[in-house]
């Protein structure tokens, strides 16, 4: 569960930085970047509901 959420932190600092520079400076590249690392956080806070649901019970 730790690592996942290290993957987790992970993720959304490479979101947050590829989001500023398409945000900032028009970088098509960092855009695209950005919609890839969602895409992933997508299926990380799916795994994170999974394992917290599992260790709830």
């Amino acid at each position: 569960m730790k690592e996942l959420i290290e993957k987790i932190n992970a993720e959304i600092e490479n979101f947050q930085k590829d989001a500023a520079a398409q945000l900032e400076k028009g970088n098509k590249a960092a855009g695209t970047r950005a919609r890839k690392s969602s895409l992933e956080l997508t299926k990380l806070f799916k795994e994170f509901r999974k394992l917290s649901i599992e260790s709830s019970k």
